[in-house]
């Protein structure tokens, strides 16, 4: 699991989303922070297209921790990142730096992610960048 993680991580600091996609489930759940909880690798790629339009993001400080029950593992980290587009119902995008802490929960299946549930701060991360 550790492994996996540490790959899904580095394909998304590279921008290799074929890379992420690859470690997923086919039935991947992936619950978005303040959003809607979205089913399958086709949703998740359709979330990556548009998080890759409107911002710029680096994971930095990686903390994994995984549970000796096989199945469940968080990882904590810093986003380092830029406000490339304005994204729906939030504030205009121009370019804005942030540096915000965020965690990550996961359940995997076998040798897969089969649910990804991700937290942040939105009203600080809003403050950020006004």
């Amino acid at each position: 699991m550790r492994e996996t993680l540490i790959k899904y991580f580095d394909y998304f600091n590279d921008g290799n989303k074929e890379g992420m996609l690859s470690l997923l489930d086919e039935t991947i759940i992936h619950e978005a922070n303040q959003g809607k909880t979205q089913v399958g690798k086709k949703m998740f790629s359709e979330f990556l297209d548009h998080m890759n339009v409107c911002y710029k993001e680096e994971i930095k400080n990686l903390n994994i921790m995984v549970n000796e029950n096989g199945v469940n593992a968080s990882a904590e980290f810093m986003v380092h990142g830029t406000y490339l587009k304005s994204d729906s119902g939030l504030p205009e995008a121009r370019n804005q730096k942030y540096i915000i802490r965020a965690g990550s929960f996961f359940e995997f299946k076998k040798d897969k992610i089969a649910r990804v549930t991700t937290y942040y701060n939105l009203p600080h991360w809003i403050e950020l960048v006004k």
